[in-house]
């Protein structure tokens, strides 16, 4: 069984690497690492990177990766995943020290093309992570919209062992996964769409007055507000929206909940309504979850 640590960070491609640097920046509020030639390294954590930004012809989600929970499942994660034709590959020890990793191993899904990316440890830098003015405290969650619905559901839930925290009609399609054991309501989500696109990326922010703080920055910087503030029913969390330079949409979220690795509640069926994903009414900007390529990697073993 596949036990995880944490959702550890996200490669996306970006058409302008320095305006995408400073936003990530100074504001949603990471914390610069390194840059090497055409690719930049953030963090909201001690780990060495959280977001890795790369110079792109289009923006979309290249790579998303999970620490597994202790060094020595490595082989027997290869293995298993190798069994069910995953088709894993290691990466070479050049490539681990460029992403300041111990052993990793990289494959592709079968249905969208995603490279997914587990390793066992990462470089852990010497001071805190030192957030902005709105503070986040980590990254949270990934989101796609997607027409392989029910494979990428039963890949995640019946092959990598991710545990249902709740579902919004599998007609119209939301699925909300942590994980396991995570404990948080979702780092993976899925909705139901006619094309195949990263939906968004989020932030944990610290205090609910960080997410209002964020709200006038970002009106501040003239940065549209795409969803919120408002409340998600699945998790319980204050959500706001926003936009980042080439369209893809980033998420502040505070207070979801939480699952105990043993005597979880089960996972919710949730009426198809706009009411479940805000409890305030709103309604989303006509950019929200639009833009966000799924972008295939050449090659998964560089």
């Amino acid at each position: 069984m596949i036990r995880y640590k944490k959702l550890g960070y996200v490669v996306l491609s970006v058409t302008y690497l320095d305006k995408s640097l400073d936003f990530y920046e100074n504001v949603v509020g990471l914390q610069f690492v390194e840059r090497v030639n055409e690719t930049a390294f953030l963090r909201s954590s001690y780990d060495h990177h959280n977001l890795i930004l790369e110079q792109g012809e289009e923006a979309g989600l290249i790579r998303v990766a999970y620490q597994l929970e202790k060094n020595d499942q490595f082989q027997g994660v290869f293995e298993y995943l190798t069994e069910i034709g995953l088709n894993p590959v290691e990466l070479n020890k050049e490539e681990c020290e460029f992403l300041a990793q111990g052993r990793t191993l990289r494959f592709k899904d079968p249905y969208l093309g995603v490279t997914y990316e587990f390793y066992v440890d990462i470089m852990q830098l010497g001071s805190p992570f030192a957030p902005k003015k709105a503070r986040i405290t980590r990254f949270l969650h990934v989101v796609y919209e997607t027409n392989k619905f029910d494979e990428l559901y039963d890949l995640f839930v019946n092959k990598l062992n991710f545990k249902v925290s709740d579902i919004q009609g599998r007609e119209t399609g939301w699925a909300w996964l942590r994980a396991f054991p995570s404990p948080y309501h979702h780092d993976f989500a899925l909705t139901r769409g006619k094309d195949n696109k990263l939906n968004h990326l989020a932030y944990q922010a610290e205090r609910v007055d960080d997410v209002g703080i964020q709200v006038n920055r970002l009106n501040d910087a003239n940065v549209p507000i795409l969803f919120g503030p408002g409340k998600h029913h699945p998790s319980g969390s204050i959500f706001l929206y926003f936009q980042d330079p080439d369209g893809l949409t980033i998420e502040y979220s505070q207070g979801m909940e939480e699952f105990p690795e043993e005597g979880a509640r089960e996972p919710r069926r949730l009426e198809p309504t706009m009411e479940t994903l805000d409890e305030w009414g709103g309604t989303p900007r006509p950019g929200w979850g639009k833009v966000g390529k799924l972008i295939t990697e050449e090659k998964v073993n560089q």
